[in-house]
C-alpha cells in the first residue's frame, strides 16, 4: 500500500488525509499539538476552528456558498462534519466548534488507513508529502520551507473575535432577528444589540482611543529575516478598531450595518447593530460577529460592556491577534498544488495564500485527490477555472508575485461571462450555474 505523509491536523490536513485514505492510501498524519501549541489554538483537537465558528454563506450565488456546493458534490469530509453540528446562523453555515472538532478528531483517528502521530515534524520529508501546517507553522518547519523554496515567507496579522456567555444579556435592550428574515428560527438566529446615532458615535470614539496590544514580530521573525510584509492586516478580517479608525461611518457600513434588521421595540431600523451568533449547540455561548480585535483584555472588558444589552455579560474568550504565515505560492506551486521543484510534495490550506475555512478545505481536498493519483501512477488533476475550486488553485499558482496577497473565494476569480448584459445578481447566479455544470462534466470525465 502506498504511503503519504501529511503535516498538519487542521481543516486542510484532515480533509486531505480523508480523501487519500478513502482512496486506499496509507496516511501518516502529523499534528504537533498538544506537544507544542500555537498562540491561537485552545485545544489539541483536529480541525479546531480559531477565528470564527462560521464557514460562510450557504447561498448558491455567493462565493462561499458556491464553493461549499462544489465540495459537497466532491464528497468533502469536513463539510459533512460541519453540517452534522450546524447551529442557527441565518443563511450561513456555522457550527458548534467543540462538537465539530471532536467529530473530526474521532473519525480521523478511527480511520483504518490513517495513523495520527502527535509530534512536531521539523523538516520536509523526502517521501510523498502534503504540508498543511497552516498559518501558524512552527519556526523549525518554517525555516526548512524557506531553505527548500529559497524564498522568505510573508505574513499578515489576523484576529479573533470575543466569545461571551448569554445568561447575563439584557434582553429588554436586545432582540432576535436575521437579516431580511433569512433564518432557521422563527424569531431570528442572531441576537441584535441596537445603537442610536449618539450611542454609535460614542462607541466608535471609545474603540479608536482604546489601548491596543503592540504588534510584534512573533518568535523574533525580523531577526531571522522571515518577514517581508511587517505589520500588515488581512483586509477581509480587520480588527474592529482598525475599521473604526478609517472613518466614523466605516463600522455602520461594515460589521455593524443594520440593513435588513428591524428593532421590534421601535419598529424601525437601528442606526447600527452588533450581532451575536450562536457558538455552540447548547446556545450558551455567542460570539461578536465581525468584532475581531487587538485591544488589550481590560479594554475589551471596558469597551464591549458598553454595547447595549451586554453590560453584565462575561467574556469567556477575549479577542486576540495572531500571525498568519503564507508562501509566495505563484513562484512555488503548480495549479495541482504540487511544488514546482518536487512533484511528490504538495502544499494545502492557508499557508498557500488561500484564505478562509472553506478555501482551506478545498485545498485539502485537491491535494488529497492529487497525491493519491500521483502515488498510484495516475495523472494529477487541474480543476477547471470555471469552478471556484479551480479558480482558487489557479490564482495562487499564477498570480503576479509582486502583488500576491491571501484571497478568499470571490466571483472576480472566475472567467467573465460571454454576455455582460446582466445585473450583478444575475451574473453571480450565471457564474455559479456554469461552475456546477463544469464541475459535473469534470467529475464524469475523470471518474471522480
Amino acid at each position: 500500500m502506498s504511503e503519504l505523509i501529511i503535516i498538519g491536523g487542521g481543516l486542510a490536513g484532515t480533509e486531505a488525509a480523508w480523501q487519500a485514505a478513502e482512496r486506499g492510501i496509507k496516511v501518516q498524519l502529523y499534528e504537533m499539538r498538544p506537544i507544542r501549541t500555537t498562540p491561537a489554538h485552545k485545544t489539541s483537537l483536529l480541525g479546531e476552528l480559531i477565528c470564527s465558528n462560521s464557514l460562510g454563506s450557504k447561498l448558491f450565488d455567493r462565493p462561499s456558498g458556491l464553493l461549499k456546493s462544489e465540495l459537497k458534490i466532491l464528497g468533502s469530509f469536513i463539510l459533512n462534519c460541519a453540517e452534522k453540528y450546524a447551529v442557527p446562523a441565518g443563511s450561513s453555515l456555522a457550527v458548534d466548534r467543540y462538537a465539530f472538532a471532536s467529530e473530526v478528531t474521532e473519525r480521523i483517528s478511527l480511520h483504518p488507513n490513517i495513523n495520527v502521530i502527535r509530534e512536531e515534524m521539523e523538516f520536509i520529508p523526502s517521501k510523498p508529502c502534503i504540508i498543511a501546517s497552516g498559518p501558524l507553522t512552527s519556526d523549525t518547519l518554517t525555516d526548512n520551507i524557506i531553505q527548500f523554496t529559497g524564498i522568505d515567507n510573508l505574513f499578515f496579522y489576523d484576529a479573533i473575535a470575543p466569545i461571551i456567555e448569554v445568561d447575563k444579556i439584557d434582553y429588554s435592550l436586545t432582540f432576535f432577528a436575521s437579516r431580511f428574515g433569512r433564518g432557521e428560527n422563527e424569531n431570528g438566529d442572531y441576537i441584535n444589540c441596537p445603537f442610536n446615532k449618539n450611542e454609535y458615535e460614542t462607541f466608535v470614539e471609545m474603540l479608536c482611543s482604546a489601548e491596543r496590544i503592540p504588534l510584534k514580530n512573533f518568535e523574533n521573525d525580523i531577526k531571522k529575516g522571515i518577514s517581508t510584509k511587517i505589520n500588515d492586516y488581512f483586509e477581509a478580517c480587520l480588527p474592529v478598531e482598525i475599521i473604526a479608525s478609517r472613518s466614523k461611518e466605516a463600522l455602520a457600513f461594515g460589521p455593524m450595518r443594520p440593513v435588513g434588521v428591524t428593532d421590534p421595540h421601535s419598529n424601525k431600523q437601528p442606526y447600527a447593530i452588533v450581532q451575536l451568533r450562536q457558538d455552540n449547540l447548547a446556545a450558551s455561548l455567542y460570539n461578536l460577529v465581525g468584532f475581531q480585535t487587538n485591544l488589550t483584555f481590560p479594554e475589551q472588558d471596558r469597551v464591549f460592556h458598553t454595547i447595549p444589552g451586554l453590560k453584565k455579560v462575561k467574556i469567556i474568550q477575549h479577542g486576540q491577534m495572531h500571525r498568519n504565515t503564507y508562501l509566495l505560492s505563484p513562484m512555488i506551486l503548480k495549479d495541482s498544488l504540487q511544488t514546482r521543484k518536487r512533484d511528490n510534495l504538495f502544499f494545502a490550506g492557508q499557508i498557500t495564500g488561500v484564505e478562509g475555512y472553506v478555501g482551506s478545505i478545498a485545498c485539502g481536498l485537491v491535494t488529497g485527490i492529487n497525491a493519491s493519483k500521483f502515488l498510484t501512477g495516475q495523472p494529477v488533476l487541474t480543476f477547471p477555472v470555471e469552478t471556484m475550486i479551480g479558480s482558487l488553485c489557479h490564482y495562487i499558482s499564477n498570480a503576479k508575485p509582486d502583488h500576491f496577497q491571501p484571497i478568499k473565494a470571490n466571483f472576480g476569480l472566475l472567467p467573465e461571462l460571454l454576455s455582460t448584459n446582466k445585473s450583478k445578481f444575475d451574473r453571480s447566479h450565471a457564474k455559479a450555474q456554469r461552475a456546477m455544470e463544469s464541475l459535473e462534466f469534470f467529475i464524469k470525465e475523470n471518474n471522480l
